[in-house]
């Protein structure tokens, strides 16, 4: 019992409601408890609110036990008399009768009255509540997947629709199109598949009156380039891209871009240097490796920037992201050396030769596995098709690319459970064991090998390697050459560090893709232009476009028809 109860209390060992073994106020009938910070300035003599830590009578909510039934009558009629006079003093509050012990101790049920503290000369500590949003409040909209709509005046129609007045007959046909894709705020060589979303590939011609409609309803639904560019591809027929879907716009390029002008006599090879465009741009964009690039794919990409300078750089080599002339020459010439039969397909025979068996079997079988296929496109079982092998290959030059490192990581995956375990280390490493051994190179033992890139790597799980360990470290390319390209290990181990650091310095701001594209195609070239050397070109192609050991009628002869996709 406490000082600062002024009546005798008794302690009650059964469980009242909401306090569990308290004290009651016989009197008063209502009970005792604890709270950290409470107004008990009516209890203290020097008149001052003070932090309490004590048991006394509670002033911030108490807990009254229920009132008789004559109590919730006489409550009713006083506030009926209120109700009438609202104006009336209020009545002062009168003691209920004190109830008999036998029904406190009887089990009530609970009931919770609010009692509002005594008014004191100090404030309460207690802060008020913050005061509740308006109900009709509501939170501004913050993610726009198509874009942020902005107000459309009807301006761009109207410049539609003057272009389109000063054409003959008011028909634009696809030569026309550069003009309407700029009115519509549109790169150049967005006008292939523009006319075609027009419906330009029906009548050959598009007038205004068949445009406005269309361009209409992409602006009002489309709100940013990406979005547009999505549904112009598509017909606004679907949320994202497929492979075929860029054939019209590469196709547009071949035939009107200054730096290409070369190409168009050389009809045969415009499904190679478009199929070649299409993997590579799948490979870069299309980070989800599902066949199909959405807008988040787009918006995380440089394509639509390539695009857009395709208008402003004439000579189309200059754009080495997914244009480049040469860097076509070098795939489809590494491509040819090992398409012995010119099916557009090479086995795992003919992979094997490439660049003098510099990739693993056992890593050649995991390509052909089916540990790489993208997407749901199936090909001809146990061969590589030309799309593929472009994947391949940059995969295989530029092994800190996040696509290559994404390639190499599915193949030594061998249980597919996204950790590259010691045993697979192992299986990879065997290999390349009995090679350096046949070589008469003293190979390093497997565990002395796993320490070292173990410590290169520095997994964030000890002892298994993830994708994630992979992508953040620099040492990368020199952990998969360790496992399956026996060449590059070697050249790794032999290579002059400070030739390295100046050769690196002076190919600045150059990929590694780039950089062999670069020497191979000078090899290339020098190749043809050497003494001996058989004319196997019509002069003007050979002139210009360079192709190598490729005619006309070896296409003709070998059914050179491109059946693959990327």
């Amino acid at each position: 019992m406490t000082t600062l109860c002024a009546v005798p209390c008794q302690f009650l060992g059964l469980k009242i409601p909401i306090y569990h073994s308290v004290l009651v106020d016989q009197r008063c009938s209502r009970a005792i408890h604890h709270c950290d910070v409470c107004n008990v300035v009516q209890r203290l003599e020097s008149g001052a609110a003070i932090v309490c830590k004590s048991i006394h009578y509670g002033v911030c909510q108490p807990v009254a036990i229920p009132p008789t039934k004559a109590r919730i009558i006489k409550k009713r009629e006083e506030k009926a008399t209120a109700k009438v006079s609202p104006h009336s003093p209020p009545a002062k509050p009168q003691l209920s009768p004190q109830p008999k012990v036998a029904d406190q101790l009887s089990p009530q049920p609970k009931v919770v009255t609010e009692v509002k503290p005594t008014t004191s000369a100090t404030p309460s500590p207690k802060s008020d509540p913050p005061n509740p949003a308006p109900s009709g409040a509501s939170i501004p909209r913050f993610y726009f997947p198509l874009g942020q709509p902005v107000s459309d005046d009807g301006k761009e129609l109207k410049k539609v629709s003057e272009v389109f007045g000063t054409m003959k007959e008011g028909k634009a046909y696809k030569n026309d199109f550069g003009e309407v894709a700029k009115v519509c705020s549109c790169p150049l060589y967005w006008k292939g598949p523009l006319f075609l979303a027009a419906g330009g590939d029906k009548l050959g011609c598009v007038t205004s009156a068949s445009f406005q409609p269309m361009w209409k309803r992409i602006i009002q639904k489309y709100h940013d380039d990406y979005s547009r560019f999505m549904a112009i591809m598509t017909r606004m027929k679907r949320s994202y891209l497929t492979a075929d879907d860029f054939v019209p716009l590469i196709q547009d390029v071949i035939d009107t871009h200054p730096g290409l002008t070369f190409l168009q006599e050389a009809q045969e090879f415009h499904s190679r240097y478009l199929h070649t465009v299409i993997a590579r741009i799948f490979y870069t964009v299309n980070r989800s490796w599902s066949g199909q690039i959405t807008i988040p794919e787009l918006r995380k990409s440089n394509l639509l920037q390539v695009i857009s300078s395709l208008e402003e750089e004439d000579d189309i080599n200059q754009i080495t992201d997914f244009f480049s002339y040469e860097h076509f020459y070098v795939i489809y010439c590494k491509f040819w050396e090992l398409d012995t039969d010119h099916d557009l397909f090479i086995s795992q025979q003919d992979l094997a030769r490439h660049n003098d068996g510099a990739i693993s079997s056992r890593m050649a079988e995991r390509i052909f596995s089916g540990a790489v296929t993208r997407g749901s496109t199936v090909s001809r079982e146990g061969k590589m098709s030309y799309t593929e092998f472009v994947w391949f290959l940059l995969a295989e030059e530029d092994k800190k690319h996040p696509t290559a490192i994404e390639y190499w990581f599915r193949c030594m995956d061998l249980d597919g459970d996204g950790l590259l375990s010691m045993y697979e280390l192992e299986y990879f490493y065997e290999e390349q064991y009995n090679k350096m051994v046949s070589l008469g190179i003293e190979p390093m033992p497997f565990e002395d090998c796993l320490c070292q890139m173990l410590d290169m790597i520095n997994p964030t799980i000890p002892g298994k390697i993830t994708l994630r360990d992979l992508k953040q470290s620099r040492m990368t390319p020199l952990f998969f050459d360790t496992f399956f390209n026996l060449e590059k290990y070697l050249d790794h181990e032999q290579r002059d560090p400070f030739a390295a650091a100046k050769e690196a310095e002076d190919m600045e701001g150059m990929s590694d893709w780039e950089r062999y594209a670069a020497e191979e195609y000078e090899m290339l070239v020098a190749d043809e232009t050497m003494p001996g050397q058989d004319d196997v070109f019509d002069d003007d192609v050979l002139e210009s476009a360079e192709v190598r050991r490729v005619t006309r009628a070896d296409m003709e002869e070998a059914d050179y028809d491109y059946t693959g996709g990327a």
